[in-house]
């Protein structure tokens, strides 16, 4: 064994792959010459640094400084999200991002606190399972049957869940009551009802006012053919002033014709004198003569004709000033 061989065998070790000499350019580092001084001692962890497995070895950066300056290219590259244009924006950008977050951890929270059900177990007429559970549990067993029903409900339509459809009635025996027939029947009583109070009301007034009434429905249907304007010569105007009764007229006796004896309603009249009233309505054939009244009547045209003779005495006076 050489000099060269020993001492490179046990204090030196060459390099692998020495680099040849070059005859134009020559090596500036020294450090990749060739030849590494080593410890006897340390030869294990000296091949495991060179090795390449420890971390605490010396790091070699090539040589790219001058390639980076050379470069016209930016290389720089940005990590995670651009900046904000202006602060508002940043502030906005943060409340989204804070919402987002909120929502995202409510969900899980919802997600993991949410009891599990078990299908597989015996489930009892209110939906819930049997056996010993959690109020969480059971709350969530019922739940879930309110929606499947609930679910089954909508699906049904609106046919078969009664919706829209009339009230059945029964009677205490049981049976259906038919409501048309009972709306029908009060409909008719409440007809029959109101006809018996117009009866009433129509009983209490006299034969005058309805033979009345009914001569005015007369005149209105015959008025569609009569003239727009009446004169003296009418012969139906003069004859209905003429019939007129009026009780303070001195000629009316010889205006008016003899009737035969006979009132409106077609019962004989009383043929004596009597005391007037205001609606100028005779007594009846079967009157004795005797007057049964309060004297109201009496006291009423006395009234009037005290004012009327005041009225007169008045304006004499005024004209005899």
């Amino acid at each position: 064994m050489s000099l060269a061989d020993y001492l490179a065998k046990n204090y030196l070790t060459a390099d692998s792959n020495p680099e040849k000499k070059s005859k134009k350019r020559k090596t500036k580092d020294g450090a990749q010459s060739g030849l590494i001084i080593a410890d006897d001692d340390a030869s294990d962890w000296l091949t495991k640094s060179l090795d390449g497995d420890d971390n605490d070895g010396p790091l070699h950066v090539g040589s790219t400084t001058a390639e980076f300056r050379k470069t016209k290219k930016n290389n720089w590259q940005t990590i995670g999200a651009p900046a904000p244009s202006s602060a508002d924006q940043a502030a906005a950008d943060a409340i989204i991002a804070s919402a987002a977050a909120e929502s995202s951890a409510h969900n899980a929270a919802d997600e993991d606190d949410a009891p599990v059900v078990d299908d597989t177990a015996r489930t009892m007429e209110s939906g819930a399972h049997a056996g010993l559970q959690s109020a969480d549990q059971v709350t969530a067993q019922l739940k879930r049957k309110h929606e499947e029903e609930h679910k089954r409900f909508l699906a049904q339509g609106a046919g078969n869940s009664g919706q829209g459809k009339e009230t059945i009635y029964r009677d205490a025996s049981g049976r259906i009551i038919n409501i048309a027939m009972k709306r029908a029947e009060a409909r008719k009583k409440a007809e029959e009802e109101a006809l018996a109070v117009a009866q009433a009301l129509e009983a209490q007034k006299g034969d005058v006012q309805r033979a009345d009434r009914e001569r005015r429905k007369a005149e209105i249907k015959e008025a569609k053919f009569m003239t727009v304007a009446r004169y003296a010569d009418d012969i139906d105007m003069n004859e209905e002033l003429k019939e007129k009764e009026r009780w303070n007229d001195p000629a009316m006796k010889f205006l008016i014709k003899k009737k035969g004896g006979k009132s409106v309603s077609g019962k004989p009249l009383y043929g004596g004198s009597f005391m007037p009233n205001r609606y100028g309505i005779r007594p009846g054939h079967r009157w004795d003569g005797v007057d049964r009244g309060n004297g109201f009547e009496k006291e009423w045209f006395g009234a009037r004709n005290r004012r009327k003779d005041l009225r007169e005495l008045e304006y004499a006076w005024q004209m005899d000033e």
